[in-house]
């Protein structure tokens, strides 16, 4: 059972980032993409949120106080939010086919895609991705992982207002209709 505790979490998010790269083929070619110096920033502080929770033994002070008790329940929970946050994004990605992308991009033939999970949110990827960071950082219950998720939050946020302004430029009332009736992140809050 040790080893089950230890190595879960890193299975599988190895499991996802796997399957995520696996499925990045075959998309449609893109007209505008956003800079290489925005997605180099985004990477390196998506990179430390993941160091910050992927090795808790780093010594720095004030990192492994502890939010939550060490005991089962945090462990659970947390793996549950982790497994639903990162299955929704898969089920968003999927629905998105090939209109997908890691950057920010307008591709060819654009579609503007309202159904399926994007019925609930408009950025069901990134609401999966930091329900999967906050599940780990439940489980971890370090200040690490509150700090993991307030840099995924702040990068996936100034990203899908780069993306939310870009489709408004696409799509015009369509999609400002859909952002009236949708929220970004959180159904009827955010």
């Amino acid at each position: 059972m040790y080893y089950f505790y230890r190595y879960i979490f890193l299975i599988v998010w190895i499991l996802y980032f796997v399957y995520w790269r696996t499925i990045s083929g075959n998309v449609k070619t893109t007209v505008r993409s956003e800079s290489t110096v925005s997605r180099m920033i985004r990477a390196v502080l998506i990179i430390l949120a993941i160091l910050l929770l992927g090795i808790p033994k780093i010594q720095i002070p004030g990192l492994s106080f502890r939010f939550l008790p060490v005991s089962d329940w945090p462990f659970w929970t947390g793996l549950i939010i982790t497994l639903l946050g990162l299955g929704f994004s898969v089920w968003a990605r999927r629905r998105l086919g090939r209109n997908w992308s890691q950057e920010v991009t307008i591709k060819d033939d654009h579609l503007l895609i309202t159904n399926g999970p994007y019925a609930f949110v408009r950025h069901p990827i990134y609401t999966g991705l930091i329900l999967g960071f906050v599940g780990s950082s439940v489980a971890l219950g370090e200040i690490r992982g509150l700090i993991a998720n307030a840099l995924v939050f702040g990068v996936l946020w100034i990203k899908l207002r780069l993306e939310d302004r870009w489709l408004l430029e696409q799509f015009g009332e369509p999609y400002r209709r859909y952002c009236e009736k949708v929220s970004a992140l959180i159904p009827f809050v955010l």
